[in-house]
């Protein structure tokens, strides 16, 4: 029996796992480990960080839930296939507990190996606080954990990582370019750390947002934003991303992106929170319900209002100054009785709409877009003409 075949036992009574690795340099400062392992011991080296929230809301692991259906079929072909096969790595991420020991007589070949032994210490197999946590390949490693298979050796692709943030990077891009649901990676990218692939990095400051408005306990849409975590929310995080990157681009958010200094999150969450809290005020009767009994909470409602958002903004803001709540809530107020969120019909240009016919596509949304900022330009431009002949007549 070698080292990399060590029995349940034998690994519970030792203080440290020793397991024969390589270790491959990759760039200047990044190391990883590959290494055979029993697939029915990789449970007591590491364990699956689900993603999940405590009573604080800070974010915890990044995995989502197991997939049953996968861990089943994948355990079928083990227990009915005469010579079952899985070539992939399982990606291990290790902390720092856990340490590489070359071996003193490396002999010759490439300079970016070099053999020696994995030193991965072992907790009690009821210890949550293991030292490694499993990147990729969780349903391979809870099938061969439920398999009737006595042994099953596996490949293990393993890196030590200095914090979760860490983690989280690793784990975004070893499954950016799988079917990971895009809701799970929105969360996980404001506590993510290190160099990201540019469609993630442009996210990752509108993802933040969203985490702050979701879970902070005086926005106006607290826990109202659906997210992994966060399952019963009503609005989808998309349709807020979408809603915040327009403002980044050149609506009110802009001003403070920070391109050179950083972003002002002070300044965008007032901005957001006076907004939604005046969208609250002024339609009570269509805040907080499902998107099937109010399109306020639809996606072509909060990517429309958005933009109604910026328009305000743009009107009423100064340098220095943000508009405040009392400031939405009298222009929203202006359009109220034009606007059809529970009942009613839409009267767009193109034709009449019925309030809950609006679907959530890049025409509906125009749709919705261009009649509500043309009435509120209609309502701006007659408070403009009206002060003008005050003016003339004093």
């Amino acid at each position: 029996m070698t080292r990399a075949q060590a029995t349940p036992a034998k690994t519970r009574r030792q203080q440290a796992l020793r397991l024969p690795a390589l270790e491959i340099r990759q760039g200047p400062n990044r190391r990883i480990y590959t290494f055979a392992i029993d697939g029915k011991h990789v449970g007591d080296i590491a364990a699956v960080a689900r993603i999940r929230r405590d009573n604080q809301t800070r974010l915890h692991g990044y995995q989502r839930p197991e997939s049953l259906a996968h861990v089943a079929a994948i355990r079928r072909y083990l227990d009915t296939d005469p010579s079952p096969l899985l070539p992939n790595a399982v990606v291990i991420a290790f902390d720092e507990r856990v340490r590489f020991q070359a071996d003193k007589n490396t002999g010759e070949g490439p300079a970016f190996v070099r053999p020696g032994t994995l030193i991965i210490p072992v907790v009690d197999e009821d210890d949550p606080d293991k030292p490694g946590f499993i990147v990729d390949g969780q349903q391979r490693s809870a099938a061969i954990r439920d398999a009737k298979l006595e042994e099953f050796p596996i490949c293990v692709t393993a890196f030590i990582a200095d914090t979760h943030a860490d983690q989280r990077s690793q784990f975004i891009l070893v499954n950016s370019t799988k079917a990971l649901p895009k809701g799970l990676i929105h969360e996980l990218l404001p506590e993510a750390s290190g160099a990201l692939p540019a469609p993630l990095m442009v996210r990752q400051l509108p993802a933040t947002l969203v985490e702050r408005l979701n879970f902070s306990k005086t926005s106006p849409l607290h826990r109202m934003i659906q997210t992994p975590t966060n399952p019963n929310g009503l609005v989808k995080d998309n349709s807020v991303l979408r809603m915040l990157e327009n403002s980044l681009s050149d609506g009110a958010l802009y001003p403070y992106r920070g391109d050179n200094a950083g972003p002002n999150f002070g300044c965008m969450i007032a901005v957001l929170d006076n907004f939604w809290t005046a969208v609250a005020e002024v339609f009570p009767d269509a805040w907080n319900k499902p998107p099937r009994r109010s399109r306020l909470m639809h996606g072509a409602g909060i990517i429309s209002m958005g933009y109604l958002m910026d328009a305000i903004a743009h009107q009423r803001a100064t340098a220095d100054e943000i508009v405040e709540v009392s400031e939405f809530a009298a222009d929203l107020k202006a359009i109220a009785d034009d606007c059809h969120w529970t009942e009613g019909v839409w009267p767009f240009d193109d034709g009449d709409r019925a309030w809950n016919d609006l679907q959530n596509t890049t025409r509906d949304i125009q749709r919705l877009t261009d009649y509500l900022l043309a009435k509120y330009r209609s309502v701006t431009s007659s408070k403009r003409h009206n002060s003008r002949r005050a003016r003339r007549t004093t």
